[in-house]
């Protein structure tokens, strides 16, 4: 069997638990990530253990300290709630019961500033590592682990391979590419994780293809 040095030291963190802090966290902050845009409001939707324990455990600080963007081995996690009065943002938790969900799961939606709202659905699934598992409402299942695209496009003929083209002249290698879609002929998600860094230029060159209509870079890395 093999096992990261991760999986088996677990995540460099501020305790109390890996799942339900340092997991917590870092799902806050890759859901800020993949929001990509300023907000003024965040509401957490917890469920099973998340919204059972989670008070206990530091989950629901944790969960906004990500959502602010800080790391999971920062200090000021525990601050979060004056760190959130300092910047403006209001938040707002509640017990959600999902169905089939990861006992750790959260959905998180962000209020933004131009009035639109983006959500985000992830479980902390042990040791500190996560998986998102929905995007505004479409199946992403990703884990953040790897540099990651994460593309919103019409459903036509030709745009996965043009995607695909673009990387491939970047030398970008791709790992995992899942497309999901709500209908035939409307609206896909593309979800590309990479072995290597994805520079922003690459995001920027797929942006301006007609029928591509959202493109964002997580990594964590960065």
């Amino acid at each position: 069997m093999n096992l990261s040095v991760f999986e088996v030291l677990g995540p460099v963190m501020i305790g109390p638990s890996s799942s339900h802090t340092a997991g917590a966290a870092r799902l806050g902050r890759v859901a800020r990530m993949v929001a990509g845009q300023p907000f003024d409001k965040v509401w957490f939707g917890l469920h099973g253990s998340f919204a059972k324990t989670g008070w206990g455990h530091g989950t629901h600080q944790a969960l906004l300290a990500g959502a602010l963007g800080l790391r999971e081995d920062d200090e000021q996690l525990r601050n979060a709630y004056d760190l959130a009065a300092e910047r403006g943002v209001e938040y707002e938790f509640e017990e959600l019961e999902l169905p089939d969900a990861h006992e750790n799961t959260a959905r998180i939606r962000f209020y933004h500033t131009d009035g639109s709202q983006s959500e985000i659905e992830g479980s902390s699934i042990g040791g500190g590592r996560i998986l998102i598992t929905r995007i505004d409402g479409m199946p992403a299942g990703f884990s953040a682990e790897a540099p990651t695209l994460l593309i919103t496009q019409r459903d036509v003929k030709g745009v996965v391979s043009e995607i695909s083209r673009t990387l491939a002249m970047e030398d970008i290698n791709i790992g995992v590419m899942r497309v999901s879609r709500e209908a035939r002929g409307s609206l896909a998600t593309t979800v590309i994780e990479t072995d290597s860094p994805i520079p922003r230029r690459v995001a920027d060159r797929l942006r301006l293809m007609p029928d591509i209509l959202s493109v964002r870079i997580v990594d964590l890395a960065q």
